[in-house]
């Protein structure tokens, strides 16, 4: 059948060399039919079923019974061990030596005590190598356990990856025995599809492709599978077509071994510790045998798992990162989002990654590794830098939606003009698998290539975890210079950017953000995620601020480092680009919900006692501000009875002050009108609410402007039917902005609440659905300068998107959003196919649309999703997906948005502070009868925001202060101090001083300069 003469046909020549590889009717004389030899059942096999996941220790000591292949056992997420008994036969000598394990779970054979490789049948691990030679002092009869979890490389999703996980879903082995493993086979199989993926890639039409499938064939002829002996000569054909060299101009593939694991996905975060511990003791075992095999590893916390439960394991590691092959990458505590962090997580992110890879490795990551989020904050750059990282790869922004990017690799400059070589993988993957089709499409889709003659191609399984495999690498090696494909070398993160670097005169400049046209609904998922996350980020920064605070006044306090940084990393783990985004099942969200808890409660317990050292005890209310400027707010404190009551409060910048109340100059005046409507005045603001809680007007009293547009009224619930094409939890598509339909129904009119003086306010409810509301009330504070929307929501759909819009009186060709450290513009029209891609977009505590000298503030406390298009405002409030996690935000909600007129603009309104304000209250205090305010910290010109007071790293007396510029100018600073600074020093992120760059200390206080959106960090001694 083999041996007929070469034919013509070209399709038929590439049909007979893939039927001689597999025949699925002929098993009996095809190749991969040959790949096993003998096989031998197994002396025992016995197990034991943990619904907990437990160490090895615990699990070897329990009662194992009787198991017979095929036999079910489950449900999800509980896990399997298995006893296993072998004897390799005495006439296996010099035979290579499998155990083979097909199960329909993740497994990880342990062996002597120790993990020693990962089976995964979806990432093509099945089998684990007993001896590559099986010789007489080797031990022929072995006991070994194999731990199976109940689950797949991707959960256990119902029909779809992206399902919600099957709990009673049952699990299976279905092969466990000894075989002859052919590696000849192997090789010859390997030699055979690269030969018939060449012709694949690269078309009849080209020479080598042409060539390849002569060489296939030819080998065909040579070959029987039937002698062995046969093998050798059809080798020898594949090593001369492969042995054809390229020629110098050749592009340069860099392949790194990679692996990336979500930290939490479609699986719980004690999941990802087993992932890591399969993945990686499978990546440790390709090194003991291949010494240039390299390997890129991201995530510190994933490491900091690896210690705890696999020590001997993390062992291994370190030796294999001293020998350079074993190499941490990123730089960051997880792969975080890179839209919805505050910049101050950002900057830890980076902070508790560096410091834990200097600590553990020795080394400082150059490059930050983030393959897979949903966008890119234009502050990231200049974030990057001061944390020691001058390169950035990432692949995810080849998913856009609407319009391709038009670099592989650029120079990215930030918000600041901070400027870092950033490469996308032009294969546009991070878990290639050395397939020519990886190669080709790696050279095809480089839009720089002819800029730079270098790129990365990740390969491993990964998501999931598993990594790369030897088939993987044995495809590489065969191809790792071969006329017509690109040259392929084993490589690592330094060689590929220091080759770009040396080659980067011509390399274009990519300005601002980079927004990823898809997965925009992740800005609004699982809403109780992002509240939490936005009140503990501003729990943290007011803890570290108190707890400096009583540590320069009480020099006896101790600061809770240790403490503050467990309670940091909780917080950085729940910022994964699947949790904070809301793209995570249920069991995530309750793991991040439940860390949260931990932060609110040991937070608040290390508030208090700050609080005590700051000597606040006593039986007076005080109040406790965390924010560089003076504040003067309404707040709720209890009377001489103990009754609460509310008060206009003044406290001084960054510090204490007794409660005194004040009656404002211009009370506020609340009016029931005799057609329902209420009239509400503070002297700043004057607004007209409707019966229903829409606001008919809101007057800017000193630009005499009417803040919202004619004939129309703000504070509009609008709910959208939202129903993506495939990524539920992930995606909003342009088409349910068709579906808008105005929330209508009244279930209980405007009514007033609170008649006047320090705060009017009404309440109202509507009807979504026949199982959702919404009840609010509005609220007026004397002096203030904007209107609060305090939000309950019962929420209980499917598929739908509530969003509030504001139609305001401004025209404006842009819009402007706060993000990490500053803010940014982006097109309220829809022109260009960029323009419209952002239908959805990001921003943090504000967005604001102005024209001159008069603009409108979007506030909120714990909302991302925005949308201005035109004249409208919208604030994106709660989603309902269903996959994967079916309960995603159904239940009550709370939040809080406001609207801000001003005048002039938003930076000289104090639009800025006022968002903070909003989600950094202040908080109360016990004061003794006799105390008097005092600020520890002040900085002016308003321009620069104090944004974090923190204990230096490596204690001994010295704080950090780290500053932003928020204008978007230059200025020149004065930090004051109450306490006597006695040195300041410039450090970077990582908080190493620089020790040319003292800063100048004046009698006024710290002397500063900043660029538009520049951060600084000092480093004080006191």
């Amino acid at each position: 059948m083999y041996h007929q003469p070469v034919l013509k046909n070209r399709r038929t020549l590439l049909e007979r060399a893939e039927k001689f590889i597999s025949d699925v009717y002929f098993t009996d004389c095809n190749l991969r039919g040959r790949l096993y030899g003998e096989s031998c059942a197994l002396e025992a096999i016995s197990f034991f079923l943990s619904q907990r996941r437990i160490p090895f220790a615990e699990a070897s000591k329990q009662n194992f019974v009787p198991y017979k292949v095929g036999d079910t056992f489950g449900p999800t997420w509980w896990t399997c061990w298995f006893k296993v008994s072998l004897t390799i036969p005495e006439s296996w000598r010099g035979k290579e030596v499998h155990l083979l394990w097909e199960s329909d779970g993740e497994g990880m054979v342990w062996r002597d005590g120790e993990p020693v490789q990962g089976l995964t049948k979806e990432g093509e691990k099945t089998s684990y190598v007993l001896s590559y030679c099986l010789k007489d002092e080797e031990p022929h009869s072995i006991s070994l356990y194999v731990e199976v979890a109940c689950n797949g490389l991707f959960g256990a999703g119902q029909g779809s990856m992206i399902a919600a996980p099957d709990p009673s879903r049952m699990f299976s082995v279905q092969k466990a025995e000894l075989v002859i493993f052919n590696r000849d086979v192997q090789k010859l199989l390997t030699e055979f599809e690269m030969l018939v993926d060449i012709v694949k890639e690269l078309g009849e039409g080209e020479q080598r492709g042409y060539q390849a499938l002569f060489t296939a064939n030819e080998m065909v002829n040579l070959c029987d599978p039937f002698d062995p002996s046969s093998f050798s000569k059809a080798h020898s054909l594949a090593h001369k077509f492969f042995n054809q060299r390229n020629g110098e101009s050749q592009h340069t593939v860099h392949a790194m071994g990679h692996c990336h694991i979500d930290s939490a996905w479609l699986w719980p975060y004690e999941e990802t510790i087993r992932k890591c511990g399969r993945s990686w003791v499978t990546a440790i075992g390709l090194m003991e045998k291949d010494p240039e095999f390299v390997f890129t590893c991201s995530q510190a916390q994933q490491f900091h798992w690896v210690k705890s439960w696999y020590p001997g394991l993390y062992s291994k590691i370190q030796d294999y990162v001293k020998k350079g092959q074993f190499i941490p990458v990123g730089g960051t505590w997880v792969e975080m989002d890179g839209n919805l962090p505050s910049g101050e997580s950002m900057v830890r992110q980076f902070l508790e990654g560096q410091r834990f890879f200097n600590q553990e490795f020795g080394v400082y990551c150059k490059e930050f590794w983030l393959p897979d989020t949903f966008g890119y904050s234009a502050q990231l750059p200049q974030i990057m830098q001061q944390c020691g990282i001058s390169n950035f790869l990432t692949q995810k922004l080849s998913w856009n939606l609407v319009n391709t990017f038009p670099h592989n690799t650029f120079f990215w400059e930030g918000l600041d003009g901070s400027k870092v070589l950033t490469h996308f993988p032009p294969g546009n993957s991070y878990e290639m698998k050395g397939k020519i089709e990886d190669l080709v499409k790696t050279v095809k889709n480089n839009k720089d290539k002819g800029r730079a003659n270098h790129s990365a191609a990740l390969f491993g399984f990964g998501d999931g975890g598993g990594g790369p495999t030897q088939l993987m690498l044995d495809r590489l090696r065969l191809v790792r210079d071969t006329d017509g494909l690109p040259r392929v070398q084993m490589s690592s993160p330094t060689k590929l950017f220091s080759e770009l670097q040396a080659d980067s005169g011509l390399l274009c400049t990519w300005s601002g953000e980079l927004f990823l046209e898809l997965h925009n609904g992740t800005y609004t998922t699982q809403a109780q995620i992002k509240r939490e996350n936005r009140q503990c980020e501003a729990l943290l920064h007011d803890v570290e601020a108190a707890c400096s605070l009583a540590l320069c006044r009480n020099r006896t306090f101790l600061y809770p480092a240790e403490k503050l940084q467990q309670l940091w990393r909780l917080l950085l783990l729940n910022q994964f680009h699947d949790v904070i985004p809301g793209s995570c099942i249920q069991m995530v969200v309750e793991d991040a919900l439940n860390y949260y808890k931990d932060i609110r409660n040991d937070g608040g317990v290390l508030l208090r006692d700050a609080f005590e050292a700051l000597e606040t005890k006593g039986g007076s209310p005080g109040v406790f501000n965390s924010l560089p400027w003076e504040r003067c707010e309404v707040i709720q404190v209890a009377d001489v009875t103990g009754k609460p009551e509310l008060a206009l409060v003044q406290a001084p910048s960054v510090g204490l002050a007794p409660v005194k109340a004040t009656q404002p100059e211009t009370p506020v005046s609340v009016a029931l009108q005799a057609d329902g409507t209420v009239l509400m005045g503070n002297g700043i603001l004057q607004a007209v609410i409707c019966k229903d809680g829409t606001l008919a007007s809101l007057h800017l009293i000193s630009a005499n402007r009417e803040t919202i547009s004619d004939g129309c009224v703000g504070n509009q619930f609008v709910i959208f039917d939202d129903v993506p094409l495939y990524w539920d939890a992930w995606d909003v598509m342009d088409y349910h902005l068709q579906t808008r339909k105005p929330v209508l129904e009244v279930v209980q009119p405007v009514q007033v609440v609170s008649s006047g003086g320090v705060r009017g306010s009404v309440s109202f409810t509507l009807r979504i659905s026949d199982k959702s509301t919404v009840t609010q009330e509005i609220i007026m504070d004397a002096l203030c300068p904007y209107i609060k929307f305090n939000t309950k929501v019962q929420w209980e759909e499917s598929h739908k998107f509530l969003k509030v819009e504001f139609p305001v009186g401004v025209r404006s060709p842009t819009a402007t959003y706060e993000i990490q450290f500053g803010h940014l513009q982006r097109p309220t029209h829809w022109n260009t196919s960029w323009d419209w891609a952002r239908f959805e977009v990001w921003g943090h505590k504000w967005a604001d649309l102005s024209e001159h000298n008069f603009g409108v503030a979007l506030l909120n406390d714990c909302k991302y999703g925005y949308s201005i298009h035109k004249n409208t405002m919208t604030l994106s409030l709660l989603r309902s997906p269903k996959a994967p996690d079916t309960t995603a935000d159904m239940g009550n909600h709370q939040f809080t948005y406001a609207i801000m007129p001003h005048s002039p603009s938003f930076q000289d309104a104090s639009v800025i502070q006022c968002a903070y304000n909003l989600n950094y209250p202040l908080r109360p205090i016990q004061c003794r009868p006799d105390s008097v305010p005092w600020s520890a910290f002040s900085v002016s010109p308003l321009a620069i925001v104090l944004e974090t007071i923190k204990q230096a790293e490596d204690g001994k007396g010295k704080l950090i202060l780290r500053l932003y510029e928020s204008h978007g100018s230059s200025v020149s600073a004065i930090l004051r101090s109450h306490f006597p600074v006695k040195e300041a020093w410039h450090c970077d992120f990582l908080e190493r001083k620089d020790p040319t760059r003292p800063a100048r200390i004046t009698s006024e206080g710290i002397s500063l300069t900043f660029q538009p959106f520049q951060i600084v960090t000092l480093q004080i001694s006191l």
